[in-house]
């Protein structure tokens, strides 16, 4: 494949003729790698889920803990993936970032069949699916760089939605995956307390092959286009930008909110509602489904108006699950927590089509990627404040009072900058670029 020289995406010209199919290839290769980006890194939402049935005994603080610990290192790793495509270029590092998935993908193949195992090499393992999260950072700022500015909001809304869509895909493939000796790869089945056969390796060794594919396509079809790369402290001035952090503020409410509860889900089914547990990937698939959307929707009439909407939907739908938990209603119970999934995903969409439009592309594609980072602790928080609600008040349902804290929060922030009509689109870039 021929090397880029020249990239412009700005230029209708260039873009007409040569940009968009360039661009177009390099996003439907990012798509696939960053869906199993986001298997390897909530494939513990669901596999600690099954843990103790195959013979292990851990509590469910811990269960809960190892859920919550690939969200802690890949909300770090972040920081560090937003600034590898400006350093090293967006195909380089995605074919790197995609082949390191293999490495938690094997390990946990191997542990689970061992119930004696312990809990410190299972957390180890936790943390290795945190190279997972790092990689939307890194994906997005990559992508960010190959569209023109009217068509940022939906390539990221694609980008992110069929990316995050690797949620749902785990959580709905792993309790299949794992009744069937079939892809069984390595090892022996487990056998439950009711007779019933598990073969729980197969939830982590089904994605090595499809890894491996995804490297090598990365490595053969994609681009690095010159005008990317940028050195750490060019990148860095964001963190002095203002809106930097506003927006940060608001991802973490949208985004935070989806990877969280996609974490927490099957967990929260689990221990409230288990003969339930089977709908775990609805969550995640509907959010994943609403992000391109909600990219779609701000191009159209604007991300600041869509993002006050949702954090209003997202308040509703919080207090709908209070309600409907506490009276274990569940048919109520899942519709309000729908409510939340969709409206986040769509949010997650609207914001991240706000951030292009408030930053020069210079610092838009660091900016992106320093407020995913951020955004991405939600998955480790919201399952373990989860656990601390349970077993503190009893119930899980006292956490969804600081969510509709922070929602009133951000829906202040997202009015007072964005949507008032003293601080227009081009007063916020001027002052951010």
């Amino acid at each position: 494949m021929a090397r880029i020289t020249y990239w412009n995406p700005e230029d209708e010209k260039f873009w007409n003729n040569e940009g968009r199919k360039h661009a177009k290839r390099n996003l439907w290769i990012s798509v696939p790698c960053l869906m199993l980006a986001f298997i390897v890194w909530q494939i513990w939402s669901v596999v600690a889920a099954k843990l103790n049935s195959v013979g292990f005994h851990f509590t469910q603080e811990q269960l809960f803990t190892l859920a919550a610990i690939p969200g802690l290192v890949g909300a770090t790793l972040r920081f560090f993936y937003t600034f590898a495509v400006g350093s090293i270029g967006g195909k380089n590092w995605t074919v790197i970032s995609t082949a390191l998935l293999a490495i938690p993908a094997i390990g946990i193949g191997v542990a689970v069949q061992n119930p004696h195992t312990s809990y410190t090499t299972m957390l180890i393992l936790a943390a290795l699916c945190g190279l997972g999260g790092g990689n939307f950072s890194s994906s997005s700022a990559n992508l960010s760089f190959l569209f023109p500015k009217k068509e940022k909001g939906t390539a990221l809304g694609i980008n992110g939605g069929l990316g995050n869509m690797g949620v749902s895909v785990v959580q709905f493939v792993t309790p299949l995956i794992i009744t069937s000796g079939t892809f069984a790869f390595v090892g022996h089945k487990q056998v439950l307390a009711n007779g019933h056969a598990l073969w729980l390796q197969n939830a982590a060794f089904i994605w090595v092959i499809p890894i491996i594919i995804m490297t090598l396509l990365a490595l053969f079809g994609m681009d690095n286009v010159p005008g990317a790369k940028q050195s750490i402290s060019d990148q860095f001035v964001i963190v002095k930008r203002k809106h930097t952090w506003i927006m940060t503020v608001l991802y973490v409410a949208t985004f935070g909110s989806f990877i969280g509860f996609s974490a927490a889900f099957p967990l929260l089914l689990n221990s409230q509602f288990p003969e339930h547990v089977s709908l775990a990937f609805l969550g995640a698939l509907v959010a994943a489904a609403a992000r391109p959307v909600g990219g779609w929707l701000s191009d159209k009439i604007g991300g600041a108006k869509v993002t006050s909407f949702v954090l209003v939907v997202m308040g509703i739908g919080a207090f709908g699950v209070i309600y409907f938990l506490e009276g274990k209603q569940f048919a109520g119970f899942l519709m309000s927590f729908l409510i939340l999934f969709v409206a986040s995903g769509i949010g997650s969409g609207s914001t991240f089509q706000m951030i292009p439009t408030i930053f020069i592309p210079k610092e838009a594609a660091p900016v992106i990627g320093f407020t995913a980072a951020f955004a991405a602790y939600g998955s480790f928080f919201i399952p373990k404040l989860f656990g601390w609600a349970t077993i503190t008040t009893g119930s899980p349902a006292t956490a969804f009072y600081f969510f509709i804290g922070f929602y009133v929060i951000s829906f202040s922030l997202n009015w007072y900058f964005y949507q008032r009509k003293t601080h227009s689109a081009k007063t916020v870039v001027k002052q951010a670029g």
